[in-house]
This record gives structure tokens, sequence and C-alpha cells, in this order.
């Protein structure tokens, strides 16, 4: 059985089903997987590398939903489903029914203490996490390849608008006052983004267009989940630090424990979320800057990402002055691997005032230093720029189970 994989069963024609060959890939890390469990939420674990562990309680579940043709049910049972405490809706699958009310338990370790506190930095920095959370985490997720490729070939790759707005949604109910709580919804969210996850792994190594482009042989695996987390909160919170917004330390650890129970929501074994910053750090240099690079499906993502603003308004978030913030904020490297143009006003202006106006906004200098109208064009961007994602929240937002790849033959919407 040595060398076989997905990708060459169905390269050869071969009929195997799905789940069964994705169990027999075992993709190999450029790097060895080093990062210890001893600085995880669970304190120890296995230390086997999560380039090798997907969702053994998911995905099994999920692929028999779609070969049983049962997903169009499932999707219209779980289309109430939206508040986390709420039960959920009768006539759902047995086996789904026990799976969902067992993943949608808060891990014991949840701090109901600090997720109030999360609430509290959510509402301070709302306006930079707005901007941080679209440009900064999601022109990154155009040069993580294996994401790039993910969506791009699957259904969410079909309707961009619709994916960016399902992505929102997740950024945004993790900041509200009441995400984990009853009447919330980011249980809700994360629950059914694992199960897409799920339906993901199976649909997208039928797709010979995935086949021919991936490196691996199964798509999202926990090592996948956590370099697309570290592209969230760490790089926000790595961007804060470097424009020396003051953040104590009981919000910042605070802001964290909201994505670590996210990441075990969206289930990530516990021996693989950082405990600390300073391992997320770690983490990060290991599974996510190493691995940054442009790909055809990224360089096409990040155009129509930096297209959005285009409908709000064309002075302040035009496509020239998206793509100079992303270079500000992801550096040349990125921007010149997405073909983002240098912009000859907008670049140095980022560089030389962004610092001095930040400074100002948090009341750190007494004195402006820059022209008033740069002060003013600088927050107006912040303020609009956080809407281009809000705006992509037009509810009701409904996380469904894809039933098939993106038809390559359709341009996108």
């Amino acid at each position: 059985m040595d060398g076989f994989s997905r990708r060459n069963a169905l390269k050869a024609g071969g009929a195997l089903g799905a789940f069964g060959a994705l169990a027999m890939a075992a993709p190999v890390r450029a790097e060895p997987w080093s990062w210890s469990p001893d600085g995880s939420v669970a304190g120890s674990g296995s230390g086997v590398d999560p380039l090798t562990v997907w969702d053994a309680e998911a995905d099994p579940l999920v692929a028999g939903l779609i070969d049983r043709g049962e997903v169009p049910r499932v999707n219209d049972l779980l289309r109430t489903w939206t508040r986390n405490g709420q039960p959920l809706p009768a006539g759902l699958p047995t086996e789904l029914r026990d799976f969902m009310e067992y993943a949608r338990q808060l891990p014991q370790w949840t701090d109901q203490g600090k997720l109030r506190t999360a609430v509290e930095f959510n509402k301070k920095r709302g306006l930079y996490l707005g901007v941080l959370y679209g440009l900064a985490s999601g022109m990154m997720s155009t040069v993580i390849p294996k994401e790039a490729r993910a969506v791009y070939y699957s259904k969410g790759g079909q309707d961009l608008k619709d994916r960016i707005s399902k992505t929102a949604k997740l950024g945004y109910d993790i900041g509200t006052a009441n995400a984990y709580a009853p009447d919330g919804e980011m249980v809700v969210t994360c629950v059914k983004t694992r199960l897409v996850h799920a339906a993901v792994r199976h649909l997208l190594p039928q797709s010979p267009h995935w086949v021919n482009s991936a490196a691996e042989d199964i798509p999202i695996s926990q090592n996948d989940i956590m370099v697309t987390w570290h592209s969230l909160p760490t790089t926000v919170m790595k961007q804060l630090t470097a424009w020396r917004v003051p953040i104590p330390v009981g919000e910042s650890d605070a802001f964290l424990h909201s994505w670590q129970v996210c990441a075990h929501m969206l289930g990530v074994r516990d021996e693989y979320i950082p405990n600390s910053w300073s391992e997320a750090n770690a983490q990060a240099a290991q599974v996510l800057d190493p691995i940054l690079a442009p790909t055809p499906e990224g360089v096409a993502l990040a155009d129509r990402l930096l297209r959005l603003g285009v409908n709000l308004d064309l002075a302040v978030l035009s496509k020239p002055v998206l793509g100079a913030f992303t270079r500000f904020l992801l550096g040349d490297k990125i921007a010149d691997g997405l073909a983002i143009p240098r912009e000859p006003v907008w670049d140095p202006l980022l560089r030389v005032s962004w610092g001095p106006f930040i400074a100002v906004r948090e009341g750190l200098l007494p004195v402006v230093p820059l022209a008033p109208e740069a002060y003013w064009l600088f927050d107006e961007f912040l303020r609009q720029a956080a809407l281009i994602y809000l705006a992509e929240l037009r509810l009701p937002i409904s996380i469904e189970l894809p039933q098939m790849n993106r038809d390559m033959s359709q341009p996108p919407r």
C-alpha cells in the first residue's frame, strides 16, 4: 500500500470510497512538529503531529449524511437552530443529534469571568477588530495555500460574498455580549462550521481540480484549523501590539480565552490549543509564518476581497486604498505575491502617519502631529473598513452543509 493515496485513486479512476481512502493518507510536515502540548490548555498530550489528525467524531458521520442523501433535510432542520441554548430541532438523524448534543457543550476549563472581560475588550476595540479581522486576517487567508485552494474549489468558492458573510459571522458572533451564553449564537456557529469542515473533507477529494492543485490528500487537518486560528486572534494581537494600543493584561488574556473556547468548539483537540500568547506566538512561528505564499487561487480570492469596498465608498475604500493597507499590515512580500500595486500616496502616508494617528486616538499624544485632514481620513477609513465586512452580514445567515464542490464551468459570483 506504499504510495497509495486518494489523489492516486482519483487520477487512476479508482472508485474507492472517499473516507476510506482518506484514512490511509498521511501528509508530511516540512519541519517536524515540535510544539509541546505542555503549552496547551490541556497541559499535556500525545504530541501527535496535527497534520495527521482530522475529526474522527464528525468526519464519518457527515460523510454518511452526504452519501445517503440526507443533507437537504438536515439543512432544512438546522436553519431553525440559531441560539446556543435552543433545543435541537426534532427529526434530526439520531447519530447527528447525539453528536451535536455532545459538541455543543463548552469545555470544562471555560472561564465565564474571562468571557465577560472579553466582551469589554471587544466593545472598546471594536473598530480595530473590524478592520483587522477583515484586512489582516481576511487577506492573510489568501496566502495560506491550503486554505486558499480549499475555499476556491469547494462550494464556497462559487459565491465568495456568501462565503465571506459566513466567515464574518464567526468574527461577529465571538464579539457579541452574549457570544457563548444561551441566547447567543457562537456555539451554534462553531458546531455548524465543524460539520461543514467535515463535509468539505469528504467532498474536496472528489474534485479533480482540487486533487490536481493541492499538495495534501485530506483538507482541513487540525493543523490547518490552527493555522487559520492564528490568522485571527494571534495576528490581531500582534498588530495591536505593533500599533502600541494599550491593552490591560486581563483584557488581553480574556480575548485569547474567547478564541481558545472557539478552537475547542470547532473540534480542535485541547492539546493543540495554546494556553498563553507566548505559546500562541511560538506555535504560529512554526505552523503559520513559514507557509505563507501566493497561489493562483489566492491571488484571485484577494482581488475579489479588495473589491468589496467599491459599493460603499469609492474615495475611502477604493481597491488601491485597501491594497495599500494590506501592504502596510502584511508587508511587501505578501502584497507583491498577491499582485497588489504599490501606491505612491497611500503607502508612505500609512508608514509615516499611522503610528501617530493611533497614539492620538488612544490619548497617548496630547498634540496631533499630523494634518487634521489626514487624521480624519484615517479615522473614517477605520470606520468604513470595519463596515465592509459587517455589510456582508446579510441576515439571516444560515451555515449549511455543502452537497457538492464548486462547479468550475461556472464563473464565481
